[in-house]
C-alpha cells in the first residue's frame, strides 16, 4: 500500500502561499448544491486542476475547486466538488481534498449530500440531520500507512458526528421552520443506483438514507480530531419505494428547488459555530 503522507505533503505546499487565512471550518457541498458557493464572500478560489497531482472530479454539478472566504465573519473552506470512488480514483485520492482542508488548520467539518431516502417516512424533499454512518461497499479511507501526523492508527469511532455542532444545526432548522428529520447515513460504492434488494438490506441494516460519498470524508475528519457535522437533502426516494426511474437529473432538479432553504440552513448553522471557537 503506497503511502499517502508525500502526496499529501506536496499537494499542500503547491497551495499553501496562495491561502489567505487559516479558514476556521470546513464545508463539502453536494451533488446539486453547489450554488451555495454565492453565499459566501470570497477571498480566493483554487481550481482542483491548479494543484499538481489532485484528482479532479466528473461528476455533473461539482465544478471543482476550493473556496475560501467568509460566511458572516466565519472563515471557511468550501469544496465546490468532491471526489467519488466511484470515479475510479484510489480511496487515497478520494479523501485528499478533505486532508488538505485539515492541513490548512479546519476546526470543524460540515458535510453534505444528496440522497435517497430509504425511511418510509420520508419524502423527496426533505432534510437530515446525520446522527451515524454506515459505510458499505466502499473500503475503509485509513487502510495503508497510518498517517501519523493526523491521527492515531486506530482511531475510535464511536461519536464521529459532533453533538454541540448538531445542536446548532437543530436550532438552526427551527429558527427557520425547518422540518429537520435525524437518521443514520449509508455510503454506497454507485455509480449505479442500488436495487430494490438493496435499498431493503440497507433498510433491515438501520439506515434512513443512502447515498455515494460523506462517510469515508467523515471518518479521516474524525481520525484527525476535527469535529465533525452533516446534513442530507433526500433528493428522491430509493430504488423499489419510488414509481419513476432514478436519475442524477432528477437529483439536480430537486436539489436546486430546495436551494433557498439549504441556503439558509448552511449560513445559519455556520455562524452559530463561531461560539465554539
Amino acid at each position: 500500500m503506497k503511502d499517502d503522507t508525500i502526496k499529501l505533503s506536496k499537494c499542500f505546499e503547491s497551495i499553501r502561499k496562495k491561502l489567505p487565512f487559516q479558514p476556521e471550518v470546513g464545508l463539502v457541498l453536494g451533488s446539486g448544491l453547489g450554488d451555495y458557493a454565492s453565499e459566501i464572500k470570497i477571498v480566493t478560489e483554487i481550481d482542483y486542476q491548479d494543484i499538481k497531482g489532485f484528482p479532479v472530479s466528473t461528476v455533473p454539478g461539482h465544478s471543482g475547486k476550493y473556496i475560501l472566504g467568509y460566511v458572516g465573519d466565519v472563515k471557511v473552506v468550501c469544496m465546490k466538488g468532491r471526489i467519488h470512488y466511484y470515479e475510479g480514483y484510489d480511496m487515497g485520492d478520494v479523501v485528499l481534498p478533505i486532508r488538505m482542508m485539515i492541513m490548512m488548520g479546519i476546526k470543524a467539518l460540515f458535510l453534505t449530500n444528496a440522497c435517497g431516502g430509504i425511511n418510509p417516512s420520508y419524502q423527496a424533499g426533505d432534510f437530515m440531520l446525520i446522527k451515524d454512518h454506515i459505510s458499505c461497499f466502499v473500503p475503509n479511507p485509513l487502510i495503508g500507512k497510518n498517517l501519523d501526523t493526523l491521527g492515531p492508527r486506530f482511531p475510535d469511532m464511536s461519536h464521529v458526528y459532533d453533538e454541540k455542532l448538531s445542536e446548532i444545526i437543530r436550532k438552526s432548522a427551527k429558527e427557520q421552520n425547518l422540518d429537520l428529520k435525524e437518521g443514520v447515513y449509508l455510503q454506497y460504492s454507485g455509480p449505479a443506483y442500488e436495487t430494490p434488494a438493496e435499498i431493503k438490506m440497507f433498510g433491515l441494516l438501520g439506515a434512513d438514507v443512502v447515498g455515494m460519498s460523506t462517510a469515508v470524508e467523515a471518518m479521516v475528519a474524525n481520525h484527525a480530531k476535527v469535529k465533525v457535522c452533516g446534513v442530507s437533502f433526500v433528493s428522491n426516494k430509493a430504488a423499489g419505494l419510488s414509481q419513476t426511474p432514478l436519475s442524477h437529473e432528477e437529483v439536480q432538479e430537486a436539489a436546486n428547488a430546495a436551494a433557498p432553504k439549504f441556503k439558509a440552513l448552511v449560513t445559519r448553522a455556520i455562524q452559530g459555530f463561531k461560539d465554539l471557537r
